[in-house]
């Protein structure tokens, strides 16, 4: 009997095991009824083609399967059938190493989604996909409409459909789209947090000019093109000399001394005014590009992006320096508490943060600020009269304070009085986190708002990237590129705040970060609470301080809603007696 089951359990292993990892058929199992044939039988042209009508999801699943699902489901010719069905009208596969499969994965993951802050649905859908589009790279959100740039330089028209609620004209979702411009490399706005003051577009794009007038000849030179929102219709351009290739705009300051910050290829800032007043006249202007302070009194920093909001500009250095400029006493003491350096003649000169490590990348509001390290820590800025710094209080901070619960988001938005963070749970889903004001619906589960981070009842895409706000909608875009990552390092034990380093002849601390201390703190603010009420709600916003998990977070969270149902929201309870 032992001699018969020998070649039926060989059978059984050869179906369970991986076609290429498995052992081969043997001569008695090939004569037998039944048997397995082996994948790698097929050719593997044949065997690529049939998966390459699989769905994207079932074939990244089926690539993790085992070792050769995975070769054949990484294959680039797999990549460039499933690019061509999902984009047939595209025409370039993009570049990098793996350019079929990047351009697939971008045009499957793109999309753009959004929540509206009124009314009674609550629900996040999702506008229309343009499908011209290669991926999105970059929106932004106008009075009326949306706009989107794509990996390939092709910025897209998304005009919504407006519906009347109750007497008040509210936004649907985008119904059609038109190509605006070819060959741009950015866009920009009025910055203000508010869209009803965005009535002109800023494109920076790359067009061909004729040498000398007369012959064939042509040159591409950058140029500033500026549109409409409201109807997509070209009102000015502004072309610079060949020489001067541009990256990046930005605008800063009001709408007759509007300034466009322009960074250059070589990491160089020019600025140059425009009166938004006059640009829908019929008439020339001249307008003259200078060199920006923090390029000519600091030539040897190479700025690497920028920010800006109405009275003031963000500069993050290839080093990861901060350097600011602020234009108006309010939000410089607002910034730093304090005036004492504030010279209201010379307002570009640029002032540097002190900050512990490099900066990746800053967000900047109205008149608070967040910049995240390269250890992926969160360090918050300025006005805190409603908790947008996240802190878990309402005190201003005039230097960059540590947020220590949040860490590696995927982006941070900051807008008038709230704050908005994207991560990533360790069940590899993203979550929406916000503290601030909740007025008006912009923190949805909490109407009363948070001083500190807390989890957003929204239902963030797999594939998100990036965010914005305004006062009716929440706005999330998504599109997943495969060779952009975040290069967040391991912070070094030596340099975690909060655990100090044992020395020599010591044991381990006995508490580390001051835990029982915050612990001991806790406590006497839930007993400073006279109702059982605000004891719940206290306990909340501890939740929301402590390090946890955000699983954690929500299952004390949704306990204590339960138990607050079961009490019916009790109050009337004392204080706790002194012996607890």
């Amino acid at each position: 009997m032992g001699e018969k089951a020998v070649p039926l359990l060989r059978r059984r292993r050869v179906k369970r095991s991986c076609p290429s990892c498995g052992p081969e058929l043997g001569v008695e199992e090939k004569k037998g009824k039944g048997n397995p044939i082996s994948i790698q039988l097929f050719p593997p042209e044949l065997v690529e083609h049939i998966i390459s009508f699989l769905p994207v999801r079932d074939l990244v699943a089926l690539g993790q399967t085992c070792r050769y699902f995975h070769e054949v489901c990484d294959a680039e010719g797999v990549w460039r059938r499933i690019c061509r069905r999902l984009s047939p009208r595209l025409r370039d596969q993009g570049s990098g190493v793996r350019p079929w499969k990047r351009a697939a994965i971008l045009n499957y993951t793109k999309g753009l989604y959004f929540q509206a802050f009124g009314g009674r649905r609550r629900c996040l859908s999702k506008s229309v996909a343009p499908l011209l589009a290669h991926g999105y790279r970059r929106f932004l959100p106008t009075k009326d409409h949306v706009f989107i740039l794509d990996y390939v330089g092709t910025l897209f028209f998304l005009k919504n459909a407006l519906v009347s609620t109750l007497g008040q004209m509210q936004w649907k979702r985008a119904c059609r789209y038109v190509v605006l411009c070819r060959g741009a490399k950015d866009f920009a706005s009025d910055p203000r947090c508010d869209t009803v003051y965005r009535k002109y577009l800023y494109v920076l794009a790359t067009r061909e000019q004729q040498e000398v007038v007369g012959t064939t000849s042509s040159r591409a030179c950058d140029c500033v093109e500026v549109y409409l929102q409201s109807s997509g219709q070209r009102v000015f351009k502004m072309t610079f000399h060949h020489s001067m290739t541009f990256k990046q705009i930005v605008l800063v300051g009001q709408e007759t001394q509007r300034a466009l910050l322009l960074l250059t290829e070589e990491g160089k800032i020019y600025s140059l005014v425009v009166n938004e007043t006059q640009l829908d006249q019929p008439r020339s202007y001249t307008v003259q590009l200078a060199l920006r302070k923090v390029s000519h009194y600091l030539p040897h920093l190479r700025v690497a992006c920028m920010t800006s909001n109405q009275s003031s500009t963000l500069y993050v250095t290839d080093q990861g320096g901060v350097y600011f400029e602020v234009h108006t006493p309010g939000v410089y003491r607002d910034l730093f508490g304090t005036l004492q350096a504030f010279d209201p003649l010379d307002q570009q000169m640029p002032l540097a943060l002190s900050l512990p490590a490099k900066i990746l990348f800053c967000a900047l509001g109205y008149n608070h600020l967040g910049l995240v390290d390269e250890f992926g820590r969160i360090f918050m800025q300025g006005n805190n009269r409603y908790g947008q710094l996240g802190t878990g209080d309402k005190m201003d901070r005039g230097e960059p304070t540590q947020v220590r619960y949040l860490q590696r988001p995927i982006t941070l938005w900051c807008g008038l009085n709230h704050s908005l963070v994207l991560s990533q749970s360790s069940e590899f889903s993203k979550e929406l986190l916000g503290c601030g004001c909740g007025a008006g619906g912009r923190l949805p589960g909490w109407p009363k708002g948070s001083a500190s981070f807390v989890k957003l009842q929204v239902k963030v895409p797999l594939c998100a990237c990036a965010l914005c706000a305004t006062r009716e909608c929440l706005y999330i875009l998504s599109s997943h590129d495969i060779e952009q990552h975040t290069p967040y390092r391991d912070l070094p034990a030596s340099r975690v705040v909060g655990i100090p380093e044992p020395s020599l002849g010591t044991g381990a601390p006995q508490d580390p970060g001051g835990t029982a201390q915050a612990c001991e703190e806790y406590l006497s603010q839930i007993h400073s609470c006279h109702t059982l009420q605000d004891r719940m709600e206290k306990m909340k916003e501890i939740i929301g301080w402590m390090p946890l998990m955000a699983a954690q977070k929500d299952f004390f969270w949704e306990a204590l809603d339960m138990l607050q149902k079961a009490e019916g929201g009790g109050g009337g309870v004392g204080p706790p007696a002194s012996e607890t």
